[in-house]
Order: C-alpha cells, then structure tokens, then sequence
C-alpha cells in the first residue's frame, strides 16, 4: 500500500516543509481535483534505461540512518536548507549573538571533527607529533563519540559523508561541503588505522569514487576541482597512497588497492590527475639545434611534502 507524502514550499526559508495535519487530510480529499488541473500521479510507464541510473541513488545513500538525519537536521522532519550551518561553520560577527542573527533554529548537527588538534589531552613531545602525522587516534575518538552499538565500524562516517554529499548538490549548502572536507581530511591522513580496519578504509574509497562521478551534476561543477581548487584534497590523496604501499606488503590489502585504482582512475579521466610519485626531476632537453639543456623541475618536494619540506619527529630531552 502506497503512503502520501505532502510537502509544502516555504518561501521565506527556501525548503520543503511538513503541513498540518488538516492540510494534509486535506489534499487527500482533493488529489483527484488536483490530478485533473495537471499534476499528474507519474503511472506512465518508466524508460528502460531508467533501473541503471536508479543505482546511483543506493549507492550514495547506504549508510544514512533516521538516527543520523535526527542529528545532522536537528528536527523530525529532516529539514535542511542552503542556509542551515553548523555551528563551527558560522561567521561570528562582534556584538550580534547567535539568537539575534537567527542561526539558532538552522543550526546543522556535525562530528564536530578539530583537524588542528588530532592528539589526546596532554599529549607532548613524540605523542603529539605522530597524533599530527597519524589521525587514527582521532578517527577512532570521533567514532567512540557517535557510533551506535549496532553498526558496523566506521558507518557514521560514511553516513555523515553520504548526507553532507547529497546536501551540497541539491541545496548547495556550505556548511555541508566544510563537513564533508573535514571526513575527507581526517580519514585520508590515518595510517595505523588502515591496517586494523581495511574494510572501512575499502568502503570510503568506493564512496568516494561514486561521488567524484557524481561531481559534475551540478552546473558548472560542485567545486573547482582543477591543480589549484583541488591541490588539498589530491595532496591528501598522494599521502594516502604513499601509506597504503608503505603499510602492505605486495600480498596484502588487494581489495582497499582495487579500489584506490579505480578511484585514480577516475580522477585521472576527469581532471587529469596523477597520484603517483614517479616523475623526471631532473634531465636532459634537446633543443631544435641539438644543443641539450639540464632542466629541474622545482616545487614538488613541497606538494609531496618530501625533501626539505618532510615532517621530521624530533625527540626532545628529558628535564
């Protein structure tokens, strides 16, 4: 049996809203006359084609719960529109409180993940600095935080990143696109965490290669994902690479490599990117005259964090 959902547009706020109950019994009585002025009920037969791009639907949505909805829309009716934001997202401006600006019934639920403070309390020394380099102790605190007994490891991560995704390209929220690069950063900077829960790490890439497919559905594109708009996430995606060689051996960790291929594919099709690390620095050019120049090529080491601009531990003497 089919169930009626009635939404209503509200102008003043820019999204969908729940009527009354009245006004739903309402269009209930009147659904016949409304169908007869031109809003039709959709029976026609569907494309044949039609099942293959309902796949996608599933796919970028599986890990979404009512749970995580709850939260992240902070109501029942799981509200957001452009203009909802997290409270960390939000331009504070001197002498206006957060009442007074309205923000406070848009307010958006996040993970409330610090990229700036990746280490517990009172860390120091060796600690703070592999917490820095490794965020696989603030990866597992985040999830300690939010994720229920009944799913698996990792899934509110992956919802979080699904529901923040889906809000960016329908109500181009930017609150949701910060939160969505805050899941994005702190998972592709772990590297314990890899080997104890490839599975998850297997999953994200997958996700993540079904939402960069889906990148340019918006006009113009989600966000400019060219060498300067995307240098922050390739950069994260070079490091992650770069542990996924260091941290399995040439047997091992086959189905998170798969899927590390074929998101480098994608990118590789789309933007243009290169993850390896496999370039000529240093050579040879012929010219027209047969003179032959050495040329470098200078600034990798910098975007690779490699050379002179590698993080280095330093152990600092006892008092």
């Amino acid at each position: 049996m089919s169930s009626l959902v009635v939404r209503e547009w509200d102008a003043m706020r820019g999204c969908l809203t729940s009527p009354n109950l009245e006004e739903i019994n309402d269009f209930d009585r009147k659904r016949e006359e409304y169908w007869e002025k031109g809003l039709s009920p959709y029976r026609q037969s569907a494309d044949r084609e039609a099942p293959a791009g309902g796949e996608v639907w599933p796919d970028l949505t599986r890990h979404i719960t009512a749970d995580l909805l709850r939260h992240l829309t902070h109501n029942g009716a799981f509200q957001v529109s452009s203009a909802s934001c997290a409270r960390q997202d939000q331009d504070h401006i001197p002498g206006v409180s957060i009442e007074e600006a309205g923000f406070e019934e848009r307010e958006l639920g996040v993970l409330r993940i610090d990229l700036k403070k990746t280490w517990r309390d009172g860390a120091v020394g060796r600690e703070r600095t592999e917490g820095a380099t490794d965020r696989s102790w603030a990866l597992n605190e985040v999830l300690l935080r939010w994720q229920d007994d009944h799913s698996a490891w990792g899934d509110v991560m992956l919802g979080q990143m699904e529901a923040c995704f889906i809000m960016v390209l329908t109500v181009a929220n930017y609150s949701c696109l910060e939160e969505w690069k805050r899941c994005l950063g702190l998972i592709l900077t772990c590297k314990t965490a890899v080997t104890e829960h490839p599975l998850f790490f297997a999953s994200f890439l997958a996700l993540l290669r079904k939402q960069m497919e889906r990148c340019e559905d918006v006009d113009g594109g989600l966000f400019d994902m060219g060498d300067d708009g995307g240098s922050l996430l390739k950069t994260w995606l070079k490091e992650f690479k770069r542990t996924l060689e260091q941290v399995f051996s040439a047997g091992e960790g086959a189905e998170i490599k798969a899927e590390m291929d074929g998101l480098e594919s994608i990118l590789k099709d789309m933007y243009g990117w290169e993850l390896n690390d496999d370039f000529v620095r240093k050579g040879l050019l012929s010219l027209e005259d047969g003179e032959e120049v050495e040329m470098e090529v200078s600034g990798m080491d910098e975007e690779d964090e490699s050379g002179e601009y590698a993080p280095v531990i330093v152990d600092m003497p006892g008092p």
